[in-house]
């Protein structure tokens, strides 16, 4: 486990296998952080990512990711009483019709 700093939430390089880790800005890059942790992320990875931007600024940045996980976008529907139409992700994914149903 990383150690905390004020600049950087404690977190493991899990989730970031295909980026430099160490040049993360995880301020000016909180939905990066926030997408790939809640995807890839380890559970106490995810609290401490909570713990480190706080629920509010969480709730107002993840709904603008570009992709989650079905169960990961679930999970955070349920845990944060948010709706699956408030997140870009989904509601992009359910724009794109199937070539096979037209």
């Amino acid at each position: 486990m990383e150690s905390t700093s004020a600049n950087r939430p404690a977190v493991s390089k899990t989730a970031f296998w295909d980026v430099d880790f160490d040049q993360i800005d995880f301020e000016e890059k909180d939905l990066f952080v926030m997408e790939k942790v809640s995807n890839y992320g380890t559970w106490e990875d995810f609290i401490n990512v909570i713990r480190f931007y706080g629920i509010n600024r969480f709730k107002e940045r993840i709904v603008l990711a570009a992709y989650l996980k079905k169960d990961v976008l679930n999970f955070i529907c349920v845990a944060f009483d948010l709706q699956e139409n408030d997140f870009k992700c989904y509601t992009r994914r359910q724009s794109q019709g199937q070539p096979w149903n037209s």
